[in-house]
């Protein structure tokens, strides 16, 4: 079986890993990027969580975290998967009613050590943030931070030692489309015959998928992240403390705080950071974060990187539509890296026809018939 991967970020490297882990030998990985961590898993700030609202991303993330615990043995290297908790907070009875009826779904999942949280366990757990307004909350202790680098290196490196090939540098021109299969990918430096080709191009998916005919509803959305100065103020075993109109910060180990807030942006490829968001930012968290009151922010080290958003905020995971060996792997809307692990195993899966470990109906492609990219919200559960 002949595979181009078109991606090589942390889901392509992943999906490649999968692949050659299951005794495909002609695999090629291809990426417009000159190396590898240039394009959006080089900007993600690591986060990981199996607290969601509905069942098919914790289903998602329960994988993710099975593998990254087993990482260092069945793929080399550290994902760096530390679990330092997500706290999110409460204010009102309908955001706490929200958090108790996500809970629900974590249990029925397999999650039992999420718990709900009281105004003392969030001081507790997070004494440097004001929550004077929170009314109660939730944690999970098994949430917690990884290494996307790591991670897509890794995963790489596996890839490679079991025969793949990765081109960097190597910008998808072309793919040529008989009837309903893909029968080769071109660059602009080869053609390469394929069997099956896996789109793990991230935010760019869509138009890689638009050079064969292809609707991908899958749009770009710019995130942004301020660091501090490295301070003392808070541990990095703090947990990620998310506020209710998604404000959360994070305190990565070199002592760095990774302050972020989902401002509207317009959808697109623009990663240039808004002046105006620094500025938002930075009142937010001197109002909310007392603790970092006398430490300065580093509004030159700020950056931007995509989200990858689908409508209704749930990966693509299977066939596209009308192109049997065309296997999407895309739209993750923020829990791309996070999710990496498990959908890298899944589409292995669906390409070498093997049985998923679960339904995979709620990501199959095919739902989106007829309707195109909104940037949604990726804030909440």
């Amino acid at each position: 079986m002949r595979v181009v991967v078109i991606g090589a970020g942390v889901v392509g490297a992943s999906a490649a890993f999968h692949l050659a882990a299951r005794g495909v030998r002609d695999l090629v990985v291809v990426d417009r990027a000159p190396g590898p961590g240039e394009g959006s898993s080089g900007r993600a700030t690591g986060g990981f969580r199996a607290q969601f609202a509905e069942a098919i991303d914790v289903r998602l993330s329960l994988l993710a975290r099975d593998k990254l615990r087993r990482f260092t043995d069945e793929v080399g290297g550290d994902p760096g998967y530390e679990p330092r908790g997500y706290l999110w907070l409460a204010e009102t009875d309908d955001q706490l009613a929200a958090l108790r009826a996500a809970r629900a779904v974590q249990e029925a999942e397999g999650l039992g050590e999420a718990v709900e949280v009281s105004p003392d366990d969030i001081r507790r757990l997070s004494p440097g943030v004001d929550a004077a307004g929170a009314i109660g909350g939730a944690y999970c202790p098994t949430d917690g931070f990884i290494r996307p680098l790591a991670i897509l290196d890794g995963y790489l490196a596996a890839a490679c030692r079991l025969g793949a090939r990765v081109e960097w540098g190597a910008e998808v021109i072309a793919l040529e489309r008989r009837g309903d299969r893909i029968a080769a990918v071109s660059t602009a430096r080869e053609r390469l015959a394929a069997d099956v080709v896996v789109n793990a191009a991230g935010p760019w998916a869509a138009p890689v998928a638009a050079l064969a005919g292809i609707d991908v509803p899958v749009a770009p959305l710019r995130r942004q992240v301020l660091p501090s100065q490295p301070q003392t103020a808070l541990s990095p075993a703090t947990p990620m403390t998310i506020f209710p109109d998604g404000f959360h910060l994070r305190v990565r180990a070199d002592r760095r705080v990774l302050l972020l807030w989902p401002d509207p942006a317009p959808v697109g490829f623009d990663t240039a950071v808004d002046p105006a968001w620094i500025d938002a930012v930075t009142a937010m968290t001197r109002a909310r974060v007392p603790a970092l009151a006398g430490v300065a922010l580093d509004p030159a080290a700020a950056w931007a990187g995509l989200y990858e958003m689908t409508p209704d905020r749930h990966a693509l995971v299977g066939a596209a539509p009308g192109c049997a060996n065309l296997f999407l792997v895309n739209g993750s809307s923020g829990h791309g890296a996070m999710h990496a692990p498990a959908l890298g195993h899944l589409i292995a899966d669906l390409v070498t026809g093997a049985t998923p470990p679960f339904d995979l109906s709620p990501l199959r492609p095919s739902r989106f018939a007829g309707s195109t990219a909104a940037p949604g919200s990726a804030t909440g559960l």
